[in-house]
C-alpha cells in the first residue's frame, strides 16, 4: 500500500510518461533543432516537424486523459454531495468550479459540509486554499 496521502505528497507522477516518454521526445526535438541549425536541409526540417508533432501528440494525449479523469471526479463528487450535504448546499457545491470540486474531493465526509460552506461563502476559492484547509485527508490513489 502506498504511504498515507496528504497535501505534501498528493501529486501523482506517471513514471512511463513523466520520466521516459516525455524526456525522450524532448531530447529528440532538441536533436532535430540542432540538426537543422547545423546544416539546413528539407529532410531535416521534415524530421523537426515530425519531432514537434510527436511532442504535441504526447501533450494532447496527457491532457485528454486528465480531462476525462476530471469529468469522472466531478460526477463522483456531485453524487457524494447529494448523499452527504443538505439539498441547498449540495446544489451550491455542484456549481463550484471544476478545480474547486477536484480539490474538495480530498476532504473527509465529516468535514465536507464545513468546507463546502466556506467555499460557497467565498472564504476559500483556490484549489490550494481548499486542500490546505482539509484536516482529515481522503487520498486519491487511482489518479494517473
Amino acid at each position: 500500500m502506498a504511504e498515507q496521502q496528504n497535501y505534501q505528497n498528493h501529486t501523482r507522477w506517471f513514471p512511463l510518461v513523466h520520466f521516459v516518454i516525455s524526456p525522450l521526445l524532448l531530447v529528440n526535438l532538441i536533436w532535430a533543432i540542432v540538426c537543422v541549425v547545423q546544416e539546413f536541409d528539407w529532410f531535416r526540417v521534415q524530421y523537426l516537424l515530425l519531432s514537434f508533432t510527436l511532442v504535441l501528440m504526447s501533450v494532447a494525449a496527457r491532457l485528454q486523459a486528465l480531462k476525462a479523469q476530471d469529468r469522472v471526479i466531478r460526477l463522483e463528487e456531485r453524487l457524494r454531495y447529494r448523499e452527504l450535504l443538505p439539498p441547498e448546499l449540495a446544489a451550491k457545491a455542484s456549481n463550484f468550479r471544476t478545480s474547486q470540486i477536484i480539490a474538495l474531493r480530498f476532504a473527509s465526509d465529516d468535514e465536507l459540509a464545513d468546507l463546502a460552506t466556506r467555499i460557497a461563502n467565498g472564504e476559500l476559492s483556490t484549489p490550494k486554499e481548499i486542500k490546505m484547509a482539509v484536516t482529515n485527508w481522503r487520498g486519491d490513489y487511482l489518479r494517473v
